[in-house]
């Protein structure tokens, strides 16, 4: 899966979630022209142009209200995502609900939100706004949602796996999926169809696939946290595929996504978040600290992630990237603060190479809080964290919290470098074993410069599974936590079950090549690693 990984990572997210609804589209309408999808082909185009064009009008009129810039991509995304759900027609009626669709879309981008964050996703807003006053004002009926059919099935589920292996949002899509085709069975079997035949058409004939894994991940809008994501998408299902009437109201699975888009809201982080640029520090192993001070309080525990939004000309990575917080020292002056840190190549994105060049006072937003890395209650639980070069960032405010006394920290280094945040990490006391090449002064001396601090030692060049059942006996005793690129843990994992681990918490930094990170961006030159997490568009 880590090929797969690097493959994907080379896209931002809004990259790879439009070209997987442009392949959808472009299949349909392969499909209308060949009679294999009973819709109009010039329909599907003319939607396509209203849908969109409506969509990023009115964003981009939104944007110059607000003074922000609207993204352009997004607005894209959320339009072919219309174009699947309202019927294709060259009917004034049908091309005006989806003019409409699109534009109260792009317009809860901006009134639907809360200090910059939209609360619900524009797409299933849209979409269950057209289908209220849709019959009332024009005649027409609401969302669709013809993507579901057999002959797009294939389609939809590969791109829709592709979104998802990306995103890592796997537990909520699975929950959405299951209760979505348990409902379903129960109402066909209960009218008589074959189990067989039930199961088929709740894949093949219900959006189950296309709401769970193009919808449904949208990271704005999902909770901050995995077990608040199951349940709200366990409840979305419900909504969609469970029948009842509530005056101009029913059963949709736009309006299930709407209403767990809005519980999500109050469970998280709620409104986006102006950051000051404070500092900027180099920490270690080629890594680059950006100190932020939030114009509000933002709520964060240790080993979550916050995704940044910095506008400027971006390349194909996009404006958007999710970072571990490593939150700044809690003694210090800006113990309020948030900073994130992330290696520079010699060919970095646009969006690190503006982020690491931004003058101190300059201002970003952060668009999100979440992450499930976090430490167990009990304070008596033993832990072993191994982290692969920059993916160390999630547990330095772990570690400086000083809660779970009993922890190994396992530092798995490529280069000769020290790695980033030596000192803080030194200065935690916690008992540290480096992997990799030697590290040099009196306990390394053939090493790179750098000294290993009191209680740290060297176990070996590579990690193996006898090294570190000899450096730390009781492992299988212990909850693991492994952070760092998909390539990494793929050789890590592997190691700690053979020490008798029975499961690894696991920080996939997804988005680069050789060492890398969580769902990124980059390019070949990124193979040092980075902390920015993998998230999925924005719609």
């Amino acid at each position: 899966m880590s090929h797969v990984d690097g493959l994907l990572g080379r896209l931002s997210m809004y990259r790879l979630v439009t070209l997987a609804l442009a392949a959808t589209v472009l299949a349909a309408l392969v499909g209308a022209l060949t009679g294999a999808v009973g819709v109009d082909p010039w329909g599907i185009l003319a939607s396509t142009a209203v849908a969109v064009g409506a969509t990023a009008a009115v964003s981009a009129a939104g944007g110059r209200l607000v003074r922000r810039p609207a993204h352009l991509e997004s607005s894209v995304i959320t339009g072919l995502i219309l174009v699947l759900l309202f019927q294709p027609s060259l009917e004034p009626s049908a091309l005006a609900t989806v003019a409409g669709a699109g534009a109260v879309a792009g317009a809860s981008k901006y009134l639907v939100a809360v200090r910059g964050r939209h609360v619900v996703n524009p797409a299933a807003f849209g979409a269950l706004v057209a289908g209220v006053v849709g019959w009332p004002l024009l005649g027409t009926f609401g969302a669709f949602w013809w993507v579901a059919t057999p002959f797009l099935l294939p389609v939809v589920a590969v791109v829709g796996l592709a979104v998802v292996q990306r995103t890592r949002h796997v537990a909520p899509v699975v929950a959405y999926l299951v209760t979505g085709v348990v409902v379903v069975l129960q109402q066909q079997v209960a009218l008589g169809t074959a189990p067989g035949d039930a199961l088929w058409s709740a894949l093949a004939q219900y959006p189950l696939v296309f709401a769970a894994t193009i919808m449904l991940t949208e990271p704005l809008t999902l909770a901050p946290r995995r077990g608040q994501q199951i349940g709200l998408a366990v409840l979305a299902a419900l909504l969609a595929f469970v029948p009842f009437h509530l005056g101009p109201v029913s059963n949709t699975p736009e309006l299930g996504l709407v209403v767990a888009n809005v519980v999500a809201f109050v469970l998280g982080q709620r409104g986006g978040v102006r950051l000051q640029v404070a500092a900027h520090t180099a920490v270690g192993g080629g890594a680059h600290e950006v100190l932020l001070r939030p114009a509000h309080p933002v709520r964060w525990r240790p080993g979550q992630w916050v995704e940044l939004h910095v506008p400027h000309r971006a390349d194909g990575r996009g404006e958007r990237r999710t970072f571990s917080i490593v939150g700044a020292p809690a003694d210090g002056p800006a113990a309020d603060a948030l900073a994130v840190a992330f290696t520079v190549p010699a060919e970095p994105s646009s969006f690190k190479q503006t982020l690491a060049a931004l003058p101190v006072g300059s201002t970003v937003h952060a668009t999100g809080v979440g992450g499930d890395l976090l430490l167990p209650r009990s304070t008596a639980t033993p832990l072993l964290l191994v982290a692969g070069g920059i993916g160390v960032t999630p547990f330095v405010p772990m570690l400086e919290a000083g809660t779970h006394p009993d922890t190994v920290l396992v530092l798995v280094l490529r280069t000769h470098d020290a790695p980033p945040y030596l000192e803080r990490l030194a200065a935690t006391g916690v008992r540290t074993l480096v992997v990799g090449p030697s590290a040099g002064g009196p306990h390394d001396p053939d090493g790179a410069g750098w000294e290993l601090p009191d209680g740290w030692h060297r176990i070996g060049v590579r990690l193996t599974a006898e090294d570190l059942a000899d450096a730390v006996p009781d492992a299988d005793q212990r909850r693991a936590y492994a952070s760092g690129s998909p390539a990494m843990l793929a050789g890590t994992v592997p190691v700690l079950r053979a020490v008798g681990v029975r499961r690894v918490r696991r920080d996939v930094f997804s988005g680069y090549t050789g060492g890398r990170r969580r769902p990124v961006t980059r390019g070949r030159a990124d193979a040092q690693g980075q902390t920015e997490v993998t998230t999925s568009a924005t719609l």
